[in-house]
């Protein structure tokens, strides 16, 4: 994979069926577990500190995430990073969706199962709690969700991954 970089001695490290489409940057101090998915455009950059990413995890066209030195980035399975959204030295558990355009600040932690609502804008330190839908600028909690939803989530990310099939197909004709 060409897009891989290294930053002062550090290559991120790629599981196998790993896909980081043309345009895609990965930078540094990065380990992407098998099965995720990086979207074009997207940069992961990881210069200041860690950044991992779990498995069957897709991060869209045009994210950014990044960490700031204390603040590293964790990325759970099964997690939907929406396009254009910013991860920025916090912590997403598994099987949550982060909506398009999301801003998510550093220290926050994000509980599994977690829907963060379009555009939104979790503040730092903020701890939103698992299955919970927050929308809003600064994000607030509105519902809790049934522990059960995971599984829409899980299927969502499966299908990008699935996708992601059929894009490294298309790009080899």
């Amino acid at each position: 994979m060409s897009n891989l970089y290294p930053y002062k001695g550090s290559l991120p490290q790629a599981e196998e069926d790993v896909f980081i489409a043309p345009g895609a940057t990965v930078i540094g101090k990065v380990t992407l577990k098998k099965g995720v998915n990086i979207w074009y455009n997207a940069v992961i950059r990881g210069d200041v500190e860690a950044i991992s990413v779990d498995e069957y995890t897709n991060i869209q066209d045009n994210c950014i995430v990044h960490a700031d030195p204390g603040s590293p980035t964790v990325i759970g399975k099964y997690v939907t990073i929406g396009h254009n959204a910013v991860v920025h030295g916090c912590k997403i558990n598994d099987y949550s969706l982060i909506g398009m355009g999301a801003i998510i600040l550093n220290d926050v932690e994000i509980g599994e199962g977690a829907v963060i609502g379009a555009g939104a804008l979790v503040t730092k330190g903020t701890k939103i709690p698992p299955y919970s839908v927050v929308v809003g600028s600064p994000a607030k909690v509105i519902k809790t969700l049934d522990s059960s939803s995971f599984e829409e989530r899980k299927t969502h990310a499966l299908r990008y991954y699935k996708l992601s099939r059929a894009h490294i197909e298309s790009l080899s004709e």
